[in-house]
């Protein structure tokens, strides 16, 4: 009898620590089980090089979305962003491809306006700005192209 209440003692740990492991693994990687209450709008950029599926998206610092996914549409980056719902983005807002640091990771900054027409989900950010390239400018600085 002992030995059987000492194995379900020891069953209930171990089925706690995985669902508390679950549950960190979730928070960590931010991740979102289900959609949660965000809208998709589009950003087309002539290169997206380093921005990746998942990298964070930003107004003044502080993180409002997901890029969702990144593909090819009439030789430009289609990039397709998710924003919280309680962020307001117009016509006029500015996408640009940043990086933290030097050889930090590429994000996404916005830069809302406040006039235009307010953006719903499957609209398209028109003003947009690439990153920049440090390989391109290295290349280009070592071959004397560099004006």
């Amino acid at each position: 009898m002992e030995k059987t209440k000492l194995e379900l003692i020891v069953g209930v740990f171990v089925l706690i620590g995985i669902v508390c492991l679950g549950y960190l693994s979730i928070k960590l990687g931010k991740l979102e089980l289900v959609g949660g209450n965000v809208y998709e709008v589009v950003a087309q950029f002539n290169s997206a090089s380093g921005l990746k599926p998942g990298s964070a998206v930003e107004i003044a610092g502080v993180e409002v979305g997901r890029v969702r996914g990144i593909v090819l549409k009439d030789d430009r980056a289609s990039v397709t962003l998710a924003v919280h719902d309680n962020v307001k983005l117009y016509s006029d807002t500015i996408a640009s491809i940043k990086t933290r640091g030097i050889i930090g990771e590429k994000f996404l900054a916005l830069s809302p306006g406040g006039g235009g027409d307010a953006l719903k989900s499957g609209d398209t950010i028109r003003d947009t700005e690439s990153g920049l390239d440090l390989e391109e400018l290295v290349s280009q600085y070592v071959h004397g192209k560099v004006n």
